[in-house]
């Protein structure tokens, strides 16, 4: 994602940071997963290179046009200044295959010849972790803090997490926490308007609805029909489902090896799909959506935990959508 959208107090509490000309040496950007944290986190880095090397150069705000020399050398990789610890590919042949479980000690190790020299075209270097819940522990967790203890002159880090409280304390405690919160309707529309532009309004309401607020995963199931698995449950959460026909379609529809991202896509549709239907029930009806909101949940986990058959729990999982219609 290339737009800030959202998250505006996170935004402007970064802004004024930076305004300030006091920048904390280690920031937390914490939050749900899918957000917009790291995306944010490589926009504000682009850009405190930028001013650090050209500081009345730019425009007010975040953006930093296109063919200034930061930007340029930052999207061919090469920016001496920037270093973006991720997690890499099991296969160094294999770039777009499975990534590794950890960012490793050697990679945070990696990193101490550039902290032995001053940065090279500004005063400036950020350092970017995504997401620093990934370091190899203890190892890449005890490295990481100590150049949190002792700063290189110059340089600033971006730590992106998507669980502060699995962190080392002493990580934490060094850094200044900027908390980002699920994105509101309006707010992902407009993500994901911007980033699939010919899919129908339908296939958008359904993707808001299953991603959370969250863009990431929502764009996640871009193409998945989610809109029909939409339609299905809430023909469910209408009708019931007295002779488990539709659970039977439904669990056959997405029973399969080849149905497997629909599959992953419904069993985080469905608990989101029971909680907006609880925003507008009262009483004994708010009582039961509340209950089969917790089912649904306690359900998807359970079947990526223990890998438990799809067929049935596909049709367990539309018999608790079910309980919503008027014999649940």
């Amino acid at each position: 994602m290339t737009s800030l959208l959202g998250n505006d107090a996170a935004h402007a509490a970064f802004a004024a940071a930076m305004a300030s000309g006091h920048m904390h040496h280690a920031w937390l950007f914490t939050g749900p997963e899918g957000i917009g944290k790291a995306s944010f986190a490589r926009i504000a880095a682009r850009r405190l290179l930028a001013e650090a090397a050209d500081p009345d150069g730019l425009a007010p705000g975040f953006d930093v046009p296109v063919g200034n020399r930061t930007r340029t050398l930052i999207e061919a990789g090469s920016h001496p200044d920037y270093r973006e610890l991720t997690r890499l590919p099991k296969d160094a042949d294999k770039p777009d295959g499975e990534l590794a479980r950890s960012i490793t000690i050697a990679q945070v190790r990696a990193l101490l010849p550039m902290f032995a020299t001053k940065p090279s075209l500004s005063p400036r270097r950020v350092i970017l972790i995504d997401a620093v819940d990934d370091l190899e522990r203890p190892g890449a967790s005890n490295a990481l803090l100590k150049s949190l203890e002792e700063p290189p002159a110059g340089t600033l880090f971006l730590l992106i997490s998507h669980a502060p409280g699995r962190l080392l304390p002493t990580i934490r405690s060094r850094c200044r926490r900027l908390r980002f919160d699920p994105l509101d309707d309006a707010a992902m529309r407009d993500v994901l308007r911007e980033h699939l532009p010919q899919v129908s309004d339908a296939e958008i309401a359904a993707l808001i609805a299953a991603g959370g607020g969250s863009p990431g995963r929502a764009l996640g199931y871009a193409g998945l029909r989610l809109d029909a698995l939409d339609d299905a449950m809430t023909a469910l959460a209408a009708k019931g489902d007295a002779t488990n026909k539709l659970r039977i379609t439904l669990a056959k529809e997405l029973g399969s090896k080849a149905a497997q991202a629909r599959y992953e896509a419904f069993l985080d549709a469905a608990p989101s799909f029971i909680a907006n239907a609880a925003r507008t029930r009262q009483g004994s009806a708010l009582r039961s959506a509340i209950a089969a909101h917790e089912a649904a949940r306690a359900l998807a986990a359970s079947a990526r935990a223990l890998s438990l058959d799809q067929q049935a729990t596909v049709y367990e999982m539309a018999g608790i959508v079910a309980r919503l219609g008027p014999s649940g």
